[in-house]
């Protein structure tokens, strides 16, 4: 029956440049997997603020009753940004003054979250809100890397090795210490980089 309707409408030049368009449009795959690509976990939900759902009384719920899951940040090291999460590890170039072994508090925090919730700073979140303990892991030199100076027909030719010094973090944990909405400022402590 449909085969038969699509067979009329195909005899028509003009229906068939329209059918051709839309079949550009629908995305047919061959593959199984491709059809369990899209998976929601919980659909979007309307907050109305007057019926006691309140998105930042939800957050401090989720904070208070370690609900978060796991949390991820985005700080600012030494002029460039990383998202960590717990556990990660991150290489910086440059001298940087901490050794082996030193015990850190990362305060340039712009952005801390988990799955359900996000805390965005304007343009970095408040000190004492989120506490970011690193560890330094490893103090060395980087790879060898190549610097060829050329000058055609001139004779001229110049190679240089340059090593820079880098420094190795782990990220031990990401804790979120006060409720979202209080506006208590932390002593920074002595070991406090930037």
């Amino acid at each position: 029956m449909f085969l038969n309707k699509l067979i009329n409408i195909a005899r028509y030049p003009n229906n068939v440049n329209q059918l051709s368009n839309l079949f550009q449009r629908c995305l047919i795959s061959s593959t199984p997997a491709a059809h369990n690509k899209l998976t929601v976990n919980k659909p979007l939900e309307f907050v109305d603020l007057k019926e006691g759902k309140d998105p930042v009384q939800n957050v401090n719920k989720k904070i208070q009753n370690s609900e978060a899951g796991r949390l991820f940040a985005v700080v600012q090291l030494c002029g460039k940004q990383f998202k960590i999460t717990q556990g990660d590890v991150i290489m910086l170039e440059g001298f940087w003054e901490p050794t082996n072994g030193d015990q850190l508090r990362l305060e340039k925090v712009l952005l801390c979250g988990s799955q359900d919730f996000t805390l965005v700073g304007r343009p970095i979140l408040q000190k004492g809100l989120v506490d970011i303990q690193a560890t330094i892991i490893e103090k060395s030199l980087s790879h060898t890397r190549t610097h060829f100076k050329y000058k055609k027909r001139k004779q001229y030719r110049r190679i240089n090795f340059q090593r820079s010094p880098t420094t190795v973090l782990r990220i031990n944990s990401i804790e979120i210490n006060n409720s979202v909405d209080q506006n208590e400022a932390q002593k920074p402590s002595d070991n406090v980089f930037f």
